[in-house]
């Protein structure tokens, strides 16, 4: 069930990928009858009516709002910095195009999370590893971010450790009842195929 929306937050969908594995645009690919980009829109929209995508502008313009990387063909990294140098919040969700499982209800907790923190990242941790394409970030991560991109340095996740971050463990999903499986993304077609099953057995 999507609930309402939050005032203050700005959302960004990243997706300006290259879809090299998968062999064609992810945003555009249909789970379900809906295109993930659709997915993600919506997704987004249950928690702010800002929403951008961080993508070239020929691609999405007549979609939403585009914003383009100011670092180009650095990976995510790029786009998480070029959301957050265009933005007017202090508080910006970031969520990957080809994440069509995460919950609305688990967003709404991230970012209650982040609201209560003076963390520049409130991240879950799940599957071994952070998810920081499902994150939140404060404006000020954006100097972080510029910082590593102009070192060449495009992971994400090492910069958690420069700054306070909040992480949200499986330990406390699992708590709350969110199942970390949600945040699977699909970068090939294999993925994309056991999604569409797993879509049609939740319709069934």
């Amino acid at each position: 069930m999507y609930h309402q929306s939050v005032d203050g937050l700005t959302a960004f969908i990243l997706a300006g990928g290259r879809s090299s594995r998968m062999g064609r645009d992810k945003a555009f690919l249909e789970l379900g009858g809906r295109a993930l980009l659709d997915r993600a829109l919506e997704l987004a929209g249950s928690v702010t009516p800002v929403v951008r995508i961080v993508a070239p502008q020929d691609r999405f313009l007549t979609v939403a709002r585009t914003i383009e990387d100011i670092y180009p063909d650095c990976g995510p990294l790029g786009g998480i910095h070029a959301a957050l140098t265009n933005t007017s919040t202090e508080l910006n969700l970031v969520l990957a195009v080809d994440l069509p499982f995460v919950e609305p209800d688990f967003l709404e907790y991230l970012i209650a999370q982040a609201s209560q923190t003076a963390a520049l990242v409130t991240v879950p941790q799940a599957a071994g590893g952070f998810q920081p394409l499902c994150a939140v970030y404060r404006k000020e991560f954006a100097g972080v971010a510029q910082t590593a991109l102009e070192r060449k340095r495009n992971k994400i996740d090492p910069l958690f450790t420069q700054v306070e971050t909040r992480v949200i463990n499986e330990a406390e999903m699992h708590r709350l009842n969110y199942h970390p499986q949600m945040f699977r993304n699909l970068n090939t077609p294999a993925e994309f195929d056991l999604a569409e099953k797993a879509c049609g057995k939740r319709k069934s």
